[in-house]
C-alpha cells in the first residue's frame, strides 16, 4: 500500500496539484487526498501544509520527496528485470553521454560490446550535464559519460575516464583558428554557441560564464549539427566535449586549445553509475569504455 501512496504524494507534488494528480492517477481528488493523509500517518510526520487552495512542502517532505524518488524508480527497475528474467527476454543496458561530446570513443565502444554481447540490447541517449545527473540518479539511465562538476560520490562508481584540454569549434576563416591557443579574454565578444535543452539553458549560462569564464552572448540550439552549422556560419564559436581529436569538418572548422589565466583549461570525463546497479553487463561495458580512452592516451 505505502507504493502507491507514495506515487500518488510523488504525483501531487510534480504537478502543485491536487486535481492535475488525481486525473493523473485516474482516482478522485478526494481519495488522492485521503491516501496523502494516510500517507503522513504512516510515517508520523507531515509532509504538506495545506492553505485553502495552495500548499507547499514541509522540510520533512521536501526530504521524502527527493528520497522517494529515487526508491521509485529502483523498484520500477528491480520489477522490470525481474519481468525480463521471468519472461526470458533480452537485457537492456541504457546508456547517455554529453549532447556535445565530440569523441567517438562511446560509439566504438557500444559497437565492440554490442558484437561481443548479443543478448543485451544498447539504448543511447544524449543529454546536457544536469539532465543525465538527474536521469542516472532517477534509474533512468544506468550509466552516464559526464563531465565532472561535482565532488564524487559513494553512491555511485566514479570511472575516471580522460582527462583533457578543453577547445573551442571556431570556423576557419576567422583570425582565431590560426592561434596556437584561445584564451577566455581573447573570446569576450565573440558568441557562445551551446547545446543544450531548453530547460537547461540557464544552468549552462551559468557554468560556462562564471566557472569556464566566456563573457560575450550565449546562442543555444538543441543538437550538435545545428550547432556546428552555426559556427560554420561564423555566429560564434562553441565549447567542445572531448576536444583533442580533430573535427570531421574539413577546412571548414578548426579546433583551438582553450586557455585560462596562462593555463590550458581542462576537464575530466567519467563515467558514472549507481554501486547497487544489478544491470547484466554494466561492468563490463565500462571496461570497454575505458580501454577506448586508453587508446587514445
Amino acid at each position: 500500500m505505502m507504493l502507491k501512496q507514495i506515487r500518488y504524494f510523488q504525483s501531487v507534488v510534480r504537478n502543485q496539484s491536487f486535481t492535475e494528480a488525481a486525473e493523473e492517477c485516474f482516482i478522485s481528488q478526494s481519495a488522492i487526498s485521503q491516501q496523502i493523509q494516510a500517507l503522513e500517518n504512516e510515517l508520523g510526520v507531515q509532509l504538506i501544509v495545506r492553505e485553502k487552495r495552495k500548499f507547499f512542502l514541509t522540510p520533512a517532505g521536501e526530504h521524502f520527496y527527493q528520497k522517494s524518488s529515487v526508491i521509485l524508480s529502483e523498484f520500477e527497475a528491480l520489477c522490470r528485470e525481474t519481468m525480463r528474467i521471468g519472461h526470458n527476454e533480452q537485457a537492456e543496458l541504457r546508456i547517455g553521454y554529453l549532447k556535445s561530446y565530440g569523441g567517438n570513443e562511446i560509439q566504438l565502444a557500444v559497437i565492440d560490446f554490442s558484437a561481443k554481447y548479443l543478448d543485451v540490447a544498447v539504448q543511447i541517449i544524449t543529454g546536457n550535464h544536469e539532465d543525465l545527473y538527474d536521469h542516472l540518479r532517477l534509474g533512468k539511465l544506468d550509466l552516464v559519460l559526464n563531465d565532472q562538476r561535482r565532488a564524487f560520490s559513494d553512491e555511485y562508481v566514479n570511472l575516471l575516464l580522460t582527462e583533457s584540454c578543453c577547445h573551442i569549434e571556431i570556423a576557419s576563416r576567422n583570425p582565431i583558428a590560426d592561434f596556437e591557443w584561445v584564451t577566455t579574454e581573447q573570446l569576450r565578444k565573440i558568441s557562445c554557441i551551446l547545446v543544450a535543452s531548453q530547460n537547461q539553458w540557464e544552468t549552462e549560462q551559468t557554468y560556462y560564464r562564471d566557472i569556464v569564464g566566456f563573457k560575450g552572448d550565449f546562442l543555444f540550439f538543441d543538437n550538435l549539427e545545428e550547432a556546428r552549422l552555426m559556427v560554420v556560419g561564423g555566429k560564434g564559436f562553441m565549447p567542445i566535449e572531448g576536444g583533442e581529436r580533430p573535427s570531421q569538418f574539413g577546412t571548414t572548422i578548426s579546433r583551438v586549445p582553450l586557455y585560462k589565466r596562462g593555463s590550458p583549461v581542462h576537464r575530466r570525463y567519467c563515467a558514472f553509475w549507481k554501486v547497487n546497479n544489478s544491470v547484466s553487463k554494466l561492468k563490463e561495458f565500462s571496461e570497454i569504455l575505458k580501454s577506448k580512452f586508453n587508446k587514445g592516451n
